[in-house]
Order: structure tokens, then C-alpha cells, then sequence
């Protein structure tokens, strides 16, 4: 029997009243939802962030759901056939328990014969059950010897990933997946462990993460290295509020990210994504990190990474990014409603309504068809473009708009002539929302070695992501494999997440 959280009304006319506003706010709220859907899907996409159309979204469909709530408690009249929702999937390999409900009598309410049974109805539910904490004791048993007395023999103790700490592999993985991929601050996960009933001190959660960090140094190095390999390298960089002790304030350090995809072209190796850390943005921490690298680097157009080229003494293959160009179009369209931004909107749509149509193709077949139909639009842009400044007043931002399009026109163009490069730097874009995400609920690092931190995990986790690897379960795993020497400092490679998925997957096709 279902039970009324608030007691209705008797009366049929208030009753009826009720009914019709219930109905009149689910009206309201759809449109609202459709709403803040084009906005994610249409043509003014960038006015939201997704965080934020994901929270409007998720607080509209609450109320939604309230209000058919009290339509059905109005009028519970069985349906004909069940609404149609997203109720998720429940996987096979979840466990299941049964409930089983039962009549109390099972003789015949006409004759009074017992029942036997002929049939069951099954439905199934997704419970939770809240994350358990658990001990694990070790025991190590000694053996002595009865005949000499003298030979006393005893396994020896297993590696502790904190020396003389009580964290498992797996609890260290927990932790790390909750701060850098849920965006968890170490203070509240401690709090989270409190209503657990288990006490940890913030203090006692950054050890961890510090001697974690330690260990997982050389497999980031070996991404990072593995990502300026490739052919062809995505950079961007973004902010990182640090503390700052001595002038009582934070600094603001930075995150650069490396990143690889080359799935659009079919070209070789796994995508990645690795994270460095830097005080500030001086051109010379890339130029650093890319000592050596040799091929294309793909970037926003930030003048530092011209800087690339005094140290590795040769031209840097500098690639930029149409997503850039347009944004600054996009933003004097919005606010003017100009009708040369939205003309040149349209033109560098075209172009990529053309890599729509080309994505997934070798570079060969990608630079073909870019140079039959890429190439006479973007030669008509730049014509279009000149005769558009000629009437602009210089100081306009329209004006600059289209000088820094100018400003990059060479490196805006690399594409036509290369398959393997992407109109933007989108790859790396997407690999700096969860930082900043992290960032916003942690509001700062507590010092560049917090930096540092951050970018050793996120380079992990990110790089599990973009390989479909689980990172709780990996990070787990590679924390007990390198505790327990089963993988040398010289075979890391296995760990790297496309080779662990692999080995994962022909050990499950043994076994089976």
C-alpha cells in the first residue's frame, strides 16, 4: 500500500485545481529542459558551460519528477503501458540477492487444499550498498624446528605502499580517484571517512597522496614521454591557484597538457593526455618539455611555444587552432550581433561540416578531399576577410578579430596540407575540464610540489579515460604490481593502460 507523503485534499474541485497546476508545471519545466538542451546542442552552445547546463538540467528534471509524483498520487490509475525513462542498465555481473515475497497462507481461500506453486513474477531494482571499510589482518605464522631447536622460518612481511602506514594499494587508489577524477578535497574525504566511522587526519590523507605520488613519478615520465613520440602533439596549458605562504596569498602556477588522439586519421598508437607543472608561464618550461620532440605541435597560438625552436634548433612545425580563430568571431557576434561575425561563423562552419564527413579516413584520403573542398573556401575566406578589415574601423574588436586570424593564417593552414592534423586543439580542451573542475573545488595547490602532484594523477587518470580503462581498478592494480616487484621499474611499459587492457582481456579469454 503506498503512502501520501502529503495528505491530499477530499475535496473533488480543490483536488481538480491541484491536478491542473501539477500539469501546468510539468508543461513549464519541459520547456525549460528543451531549453537549456538547445543550448547545449544547438548553434549557441558556448553561452553555458556544461557543468552548468548538466546542474540546470538536473534540477529541472527533479522537479519534473516531483510533480508527476503528485499527478499520479492524485490519480493512480494503473497505465497501459510503462512511461518510457532511461532507467540505466543493470549489468550481468552484478551480484544479486533475492527478496522474495511471499503469501503467509498457502492453502486455497475457496477449499482450503494446499497451493502448489505454478508461476512467479521477477523484477529487478538497483540497490546500494554504502562503501565499506574493512580491515585486512596479516598473518605471518613462524615454524620452529623440534629436532635441532635452532631454524626458526617465517614468510617475510609483504611491501606497504606507506612504510609503516595502514593504507592498501586499494584504499591509496580510492583516494587518488576521489580527489584528482571526483574532484573530492582531501578534507572532505576525511569527513566521508568519519561518517564511516574511521578517523584519518587531513594530514595523514596527504601523506599518502605525497608517498602515492612517489611511486607513480616514473610511469607519468614514461607517459609523457610516450605522448611526445607520436607524430603529432596537441599543447595547452591552464591555471593552477598555488599557496603562496610567504606573501600570504596564492600564485597562480600552470598545468600544461600533451596531449595524442590520432583515431581520427587511423594513425598509430593509443591516445594520451600528460600533465606538466610549472610556476608560471614562461615560454621556456615548454620549450623544456618538448626538448627533442620532432614533429607536429598543435597549439592556441601562445607565443611561447615558439620558443620550442631555441632549443631543439630547428623550426617547429607549428600547427594552430580554428576553434580559437572563431571563438573571437563568436563573442563579437553575441554581443553585436554583427553580420560579418556571423558570416564568417558560417564560413568556418563549412569547414567543419567538411572533417565531419572526413574523420575516421587516413591522412591521405583526409588531405585529399581537404584540398579539393577545404582549400577554395579558406582561399575565399582570406579574400573575404581583407575586403571586411578595408571598411573596419582598426580599433574595433571585429577588426581584431580578423588581424589575429591573419596573425595565424600560416599555421591555420597547415591542415590543408597535412591529414593528420585536426582544425583545433579540441583533444587537449576536453583534457583541461577536469582540472578545471578539481580546481574549483579544491580552490588551490598548497605548494608547486601539490602542483606537481596534480599533474602526475591526472595524467593517470586522464589517460586511463581516454582508453576506456576503469582508473580505480588500474591504479589499484599498478600500485600492488610495482609494490610487489612483479612489474620492474624496467617492464612499467605493461602498465601503461592500453597494454594492461590487453593483458587483462587474454587473461579473462584463458581462463574462460
Amino acid at each position: 500500500m503506498s503512502i501520501v507523503p502529503t495528505p491530499l485534499p477530499e475535496d473533488p474541485t480543490t483536488l481538480q485545481h491541484l491536478l491542473r497546476e501539477a500539469q501546468a508545471e510539468i508543461t513549464r519545466l519541459q520547456m525549460l529542459i528543451a531549453g537549456l538542451l538547445r543550448h547545449r546542442f544547438g548553434r549557441r552552445s558556448e553561452q553555458l558551460s556544461d557543468e552548468a547546463l548538466d546542474q540546470g538540467i538536473e534540477d529541472l528534471e527533479q522537479s519534473l519528477a516531483e510533480q508527476t509524483a503528485k499527478i499520479e498520487a492524485v490519480q493512480p490509475a494503473p497505465r497501459a503501458a510503462p512511461p518510457k525513462r532511461n532507467r540505466g542498465s543493470l549489468p550481468a555481473d552484478l551480484p544479486r540477492v533475492e527478496v522474495v515475497i511471499d503469501v503467509a497462507d498457502k492453502t486455497c481461500p475457496c477449499c482450503g487444499a494446499p497451493l502448489h506453486l505454478i508461476a512467479e513474477d521477477r523484477s529487478e531494482m538497483l540497490d546500494h550498498v554504502p562503501a565499506q571499510f574493512r580491515v585486512q589482518v596479516i598473518r605471518r605464522p613462524r615454524y620452529g624446528c623440534r629436532v635441532c631447536e635452532q631454524a626458526v622460518v617465517q614468510a617475510p612481511a609483504p611491501e606497504r605502499p606507506i612504510d609503516g602506514g595502514m593504507a592498501t594499494e586499494a584504499l591509496l587508489a580510492h583516494v587518488l580517484v576521489s580527489k584528482y577524477a571526483d574532484h573530492l578535497p582531501l578534507y572532505r574525504q576525511a569527513q566521508i571517512f568519519a561518517r564511516a566511522g574511521v578517523t584519518l587526519d587531513r594530514s595523514t590523507l596527504c601523506n599518502w597522496v605525497g608517498r602515492a605520488c612517489w611511486w607513480l613519478e616514473p610511469l607519468h615520465a614514461l607517459i609523457l614521454n610516450t605522448v611526445l613520440s607520436s607524430p603529432k602533439v596537441v599543447a595547452d596549458d591552464t591555471t593552477l591557484p598555488v599557496l603562496d605562504p610567504g606573501r600570504g596569498r596564492t600564485k597562480t602556477g600552470r598545468l600544461w597538457c600533451y596531449a595524442t588522439d590520432n583515431r581520427p586519421w587511423s594513425g598509430p598508437g593509443y591516445p594520451a593526455a600528460a600533465y606538466a607543472y610549472s610556476e608560471d608561464r614562461k615560454g621556456e618550461h615548454p620549450a623544456t618539455h618538448l626538448k627533442g620532440f620532432q614533429g607536429l605541435l598543435q597549439v592556441d597560438g601562445y607565443a611561447g611555444f615558439n620558443q620550442v625552436q631555441a632549443v631543439t634548433n630547428q623550426r617547429p612545425h607549428l600547427a594552430f587552432c580554428w576553434a580559437h580563430a572563431r571563438r573571437k568571431f563568436y563573442d563579437v557576434h553575441v554581443a553585436t550581433k554583427s553580420p560579418i561575425a556571423h558570416e564568417a561563423l558560417q564560413r568556418i562552419g563549412a569547414l567543419y561540416a567538411i572533417e565531419s564527413d572526413i574523420s575516421g579516413r587516413s591522412a591521405e584520403d583526409r588531405q585529399r578531399e581537404r584540398q579539393q573542398r577545404s582549400r577554395p573556401l579558406v582561399e575565399a575566406l582570406q579574400v573575404w576577410l581583407r575586403e571586411q578589415l578595408g571598411r573596419l574601423s582598426g580599433r574595433s574588436k571585429l577588426a581584431q578579430a580578423i588581424r589575429y586570424t591573419f596573425n595565424h593564417w600560416e599555421g591555420l593552414l597547415r591542415f590543408l596540407d597535412d591529414g593528420r592534423l585536426e582544425l583545433d586543439t579540441n583533444i587537449v580542451e576536453r583534457a583541461m575540464r577536469p582540472i578545471a573542475l578539481g580546481r574549483k573545488n579544491a580552490l588551490f595547490a598548497g605548494a608547486d610540489s601539490g602542483g606537481r602532484h596534480w599533474s602526475i594523477v591526472a595524467t593517470l587518470i586522464q589517460t586511463a579515460k581516454l582508453n576506456d580503462v576503469e582508473p580505480l581498478a588500474w591504479l589499484t592494480n599498478v600500485l600492488m604490481r610495482m609494490l610487489s616487484g612483479q612489474t620492474k621499474r624496467n617492464e612499467l611499459d605493461q602498465l601503461l593502460p592500453w597494454n594492461w587492457k590487453m593483458l587483462n582481456q587474454t587473461r579473462a579469454i584463458s581462463s574462460a
